[in-house]
């Protein structure tokens, strides 16, 4: 371990002696001297003062260890002790890197930049946690991809990619940093708006349907349109993450089966 590493720990061994004087174990003393004043007619007692002052002498000290007691072969097995610790740190914060790497990549969905059901069930959870905690309401919003078995017949199952990607994209850029978007499976999406009622729920759900389909995306250079049907579930606390998402994949048929009625009239 003698190279740059020791050479490096040695320095640093010197300056951490300069700086941190200490006396030998068990020997530093702290005692106390009463200082007292006089005058004319009276001695007066003077506040206490501290006396650091080891008659013995300070000695340098390194990890408990006085300087006297640094044989070469002590300061050669500290410091590969010191080489060894920074070793293990620097394996310790790569390891946690990649561990939060991973993480990160088993809550994405495997082909958009969203979460996956997985982790939108876990989030969705905390979110009905806090309702029930705080009693401020959120709600979800359903997102089914109407146009994707068109597209896939017509261009392909790469287009069919490609507008999910439009469609997740979109989401993103019309949602708050404190909301959550998740990819249930398929063409299905869902959108956890926090601290959202009903109504503001309901407006930000045909925003965001109009936003996917006044906003088409270019494939083999022409423009594709996605029309969604969304749904809307206000959380009270109470229920369980099942129940929510069927409530919510109940209002978008809802408004499927009027998508319909109006194409028809």
């Amino acid at each position: 371990m003698c190279g740059t590493i020791c050479y490096f720990n040695e320095n640093v061994l010197r300056l951490y002696m300069k700086i941190n004087p200490v006396g030998p174990v068990g020997t530093s003393k702290v005692t106390r001297v009463r200082r007292t004043s006089t005058s004319s007619s009276t001695k007066v007692s003077d506040d206490y003062s501290i006396n650091r002052k080891d008659p013995v002498g300070d000695q340098v000290s390194i990890m408990g260890i006085p300087e006297a007691e640094l044989t070469p072969k002590v300061r050669e097995a500290i410091m590969t002790l010191m080489a060894e610790v920074a070793a293990m740190r620097k394996e310790l914060d790569a390891t946690k890197n990649e561990l939060a790497s991973l993480a990160k990549l088993a809550d994405r969905d495997s082909l958009l930049p969203v979460q996956n059901r997985r982790a939108f069930v876990r989030e969705l959870t905390k979110s009905m946690a806090r309702v029930e905690r705080y009693g401020k309401p959120s709600s979800i919003v359903y997102i089914d991809v109407n146009d994707l078995k068109e597209i896939n017949d017509n261009f392909g199952h790469v287009a069919g990619d490609e507008a999910l990607k439009h469609v997740a994209q979109v989401l993103i850029n019309n949602v708050r940093e404190i909301d959550q978007v998740g990819r249930l499976g398929g063409d299905e999406f869902c959108v956890i708006l926090d601290e959202a009622d009903t109504k503001s729920a309901k407006e930000k759900a045909d925003e965001l349907a109009r936003s996917i389909t006044e906003s088409p995306f270019i494939y083999d250079n022409q423009n594709l349109t996605v029309h969604v049907a969304v749904g809307v579930y206000t959380i009270n606390g109470t229920e369980d993450v099942s129940q929510a998402l069927a409530e919510a994949d109940k209002d978008m048929y809802e408004n499927k089966r009027q998508i319909k009625k109006n194409d028809q009239t």
